[in-house]
């Protein structure tokens, strides 16, 4: 990936990305799919779904996965973030409710917290910011994998009846639609594998048209239900806030923590950015099947913190870039003195 590719055009404030995701509320809002139309519109999310993470299988080779098992302190360091750092600080919040955060907004910032880590941001904020971009690869696949498991394990732990769709059937639904698809992908990759390199965008559309019609399906829903009329503009305001804190923390826990353990630079921006992000296209699919029709108010904080860390890590990834480490201090001119002569070999 291009040093300069970027997410976030230097003309515009905002991602295109993130209106499209308004407008698909928007879109939700005025025309939601009800009746056999939102049985329509969930099968090809789902189906959506499972397209892209069979994209994703496709994409990891598996030497590149047997290097980053190599770098297995990096991955830990990153999944404690993800499964744990980030729940710790998810039940901290709980002492919000109910000045602060409504019950049913903490519920889906604590189930934010479960999510696994994304994959396609982390990788790009990792090469723009000149990290270690395998290990950002490896750290997002392997977080989405383990995510497959431990985020409705964790739900079920932490959220009780409210993940009241959790079971083992729903447990067996996440892994057909994810897990399935991404081993899928794994074995058609000598097939396929070499096109998708040379072809990137497809994975690109798949991943972000595939979250726009999830969110779609599951913002109908809470138009069908009627459940927009326990939110109000005030209480929106104080979960942005909430999460601007806990997005703080994590980065900060994540860059110094990260040099307080012995790693460096290009690692340390690895873990930042994959070890405090939460992935939108894992987590909507994982709350459809856990939450119901009370889905949409559960990814709501999900949806806020997605957008948020985009703009906040490509500022991040940008000020990365430009703050190298200082250059080896010049070598002295060679003198007949100093002179070493150059040995072939």
């Amino acid at each position: 990936m291009s040093r300069r590719t970027t997410l976030l055009p230097s003309w515009l404030p905002i991602d295109p990305y993130i209106l499209a995701l308004l407008g698909t509320v928007g879109l939700a809002a005025l025309l939601p799919a009800s009746g056999a139309a939102a049985d329509v519109v969930g099968s090809m999310s789902t189906g959506a779904i499972a397209l892209l993470f069979l994209l994703y299988g496709a994409r990891l080779s598996t030497r590149e996965a047997m290097d980053g098992l190599r770098h297995w302190r990096l991955h830990l360091t990153v999944l404690i973030c993800t499964f744990a750092v980030f729940p710790l600080l998810g039940l901290a919040a709980k002492g919000l409710v109910p000045a602060v955060l409504t019950p049913p907004l903490y519920s889906g910032l604590l189930f934010l917290c479960l999510v696994p880590s994304t994959i396609q941001s982390s990788i790009a904020f990792t090469s723009i910011a000149r990290g270690n971009v395998p290990a950002a690869i490896c750290a997002g696949s392997f977080s989405s994998l383990a995510g497959i498991v431990l985020t409705p394990l964790l739900a079920a732990a932490l959220l009780g009846g409210s993940a009241g769709g959790f079971s083992a059937d729903s447990l067996l639904k996440i892994v057909f639609q994810l897990l399935v698809p991404f081993l899928a992908g794994q074995a058609l990759r000598p097939w396929i594998g070499g096109w998708l390199l040379r072809n990137k965008k497809v994975l690109g559309l798949v991943d972000r048209g595939s979250i726009l019609l999830v969110v779609y399906t599951a913002f109908s829903q809470g138009m069908v239900q009627g459940i927009w009329s326990q939110v109000t503009p005030a209480r929106l305001a104080l979960l942005l806030a909430v999460e601007a804190v806990l997005l703080a923390v994590m980065l900060t826990l994540t860059w110094y923590g990260a040099k307080r353990l012995g790693f460096g630079r290009a690692d340390r921006i690895a873990i930042q950015f994959a070890g405090s992000k939460k992935s939108l296209a894992a987590g909507l699919p994982m709350a459809s099947v856990l939450f119901g029709p009370q889905a949409s108010l559960a990814v709501l904080p999900l949806m806020l913190f997605h957008q948020m860390q985009l703009v906040v890590c490509a500022v991040i990834a940008k000020r990365r870039a430009k703050d190298q480490d200082p250059p080896a201090p010049p070598t002295a001119p060679a003198t007949w003195r100093n002179r070493v002569p150059v040995v072939p070999r």
